[in-house]
């Protein structure tokens, strides 16, 4: 009677999910994963004013100065991109002032894992 019991259910289960939508929890649609537009693992900053982004600006652009010996002025981080991977990969566009007084924007590539107080400057370009 158990084991009648049992293979019921094991039907009934194995009928529930033959029939049942092929979507999985958190399956990407697209590029969509919910209501947030990711591509190739890339997402906008939700707050580019965090003062946590705004520090990383600040460190990119003290590291490329020390790298380069070059004077650049920190003003703040404009826009940006952030990819989950074993860390966190930032793409920033900075706004600085060159030692001359004019101004001009890079993009900085910044590696973090905060975890470990790891933090890596992979690029810095000048953009138009």
């Amino acid at each position: 009677m158990r084991t009648t019991n049992f293979l019921c259910v094991l039907v009934v289960a194995i009928i529930y999910a033959i029939s049942a939508p092929a979507t999985g929890c958190g399956e990407l649609k697209g590029n969509k994963l919910w209501n947030t537009i990711i591509e190739n693992g890339w997402e906008p900053i939700g707050n580019i004013n965090d003062q946590h982004i705004q520090g990383l600006g600040s460190w990119a652009v003290l590291e490329f100065s020390k790298r380069m010996n070059c004077v650049l002025k920190f003003n703040k981080v404009v826009s940006g991109r952030q990819q989950l991977v074993s860390g966190m990969n930032y793409e920033l566009i900075i706004d600085v002032t060159h030692f001359e007084g004019k101004e001009g924007k890079y993009k900085a590539e910044v590696y973090e894992q905060e975890w470990t107080k790891k933090r890596q400057l992979l690029s810095f370009t000048k953009v138009n």
